[in-house]
């Protein structure tokens, strides 16, 4: 686990480093850009078809989506009621419900689930993700941000949801994997081939991503009560979720992992299009990431 964790530190901060050495004359934010579009539209499509339709799919992927929207629900139901006690304004108050609600389930998840386990981890991080988070934060979340943020742009969460190309190969996967549909070895191949690019590439663009100058100690203060819930309460909620549930083993230990990922870092994207408070949304991120990079040893072991 720790050799892991160092292993994904060193790429994070790869990408990081770019922010102050531009490569090619690219600057962080424009390759990071080009980096996360090839990702979401061809590399971790691929990675999905493939990964669930050979997965065994079955009781364990409800527990899994169940346990993950659990956690989302109950921490974002935590994040409104400490909110409330917070002298935050709308767009700091709207920030801080995203960040402590979705966890960064597939660009750190995937990862570490993927080099801990194998295809079955990577299988669970999907489920886990694709199965409830993104529909989650797309229809709830994105609800949530037009609300409290200052754009007036109409939301339709069902429309948005079938433009997510990930979502699209999971539901052919996984249809594909229950209709009996065997894998040819030329696909496997294939995909697998193309899917490979995912973990690298998303570990590079997270650490462009990671904003260390908004690391101050008056917006540490702040965004306190938002870490604490997604580094704490989160896998607390998914453990308990998951043990009620029946779920054990492999799937017990993957669930907790994903829901003690740091914040998700697609929320600044959410942030700037809505016009909540961006800033705060980098230092509850970037926070968040350093210290799960010590907090995930932990709750590897006590789930495993």
């Amino acid at each position: 686990m720790i050799s892991v964790i160092l292993q994904m530190a060193g790429t994070i901060a790869l990408g990081h480093v770019w922010r102050y050495l531009p490569l090619g004359g690219w600057t962080a934010d424009r390759a990071r850009g080009a980096l996360t579009s090839s990702v979401y539209y061809l590399f971790l499509p691929a990675l999905v078809f493939s990964v669930l339709w050979r997965a065994p799919l079955g009781v364990d992927t409800l527990r899994i989506a169940g346990t993950a929207a659990v956690a989302v629900l109950t921490s974002m139901a935590l994040m409104a009621l400490v909110g409330r006690m917070m002298r935050l304004g709308r767009l700091q108050f709207g920030a801080l419900l995203l960040a402590a609600s979705f966890p960064n389930a597939t660009y750190m998840g995937l990862p570490l689930l993927g080099s801990l386990f194998g295809d079955a981890g990577k299988a669970i991080a999907i489920q886990y993700d694709l199965f409830a988070c993104t529909p989650l934060l797309l229809s709830v979340g994105i609800l949530l941000a037009a609300r409290f943020g200052e754009s007036e742009e109409a939301v339709h969460p069902i429309k948005t949801l079938l433009k997510v190309p990930p979502l699209w190969a999971a539901v052919a996967g996984a249809g594909l994997n229950l209709a009996g549909v065997p894998q040819p070895d030329w696909a496997a191949e294939w995909l697998d081939r193309i899917g490979a690019a995912v973990v690298p590439v998303m570990l590079v663009a997270l650490g462009m991503s990671l904003r260390l100058e908004t690391l101050t100690g008056r917006q540490l203060l702040t965004v306190s009560p938002a870490i604490a819930i997604q580094l704490l309460w989160m896998p607390l909620a998914a453990l308990g979720f998951a043990l009620a549930v029946g779920a054990e083993g492999l799937t017990l230990t993957a669930v907790v992992l994903e829901a003690a990922m740091p914040v998700m870092v697609l929320g600044l994207v959410i942030c700037d299009r809505f016009g909540l408070d961006t800033s705060l949304y980098a230092t509850t991120a970037s926070a968040s990431t350093l210290l799960a990079l010590l907090s995930l040893p932990f709750w590897h072991g006590l789930a495993s």
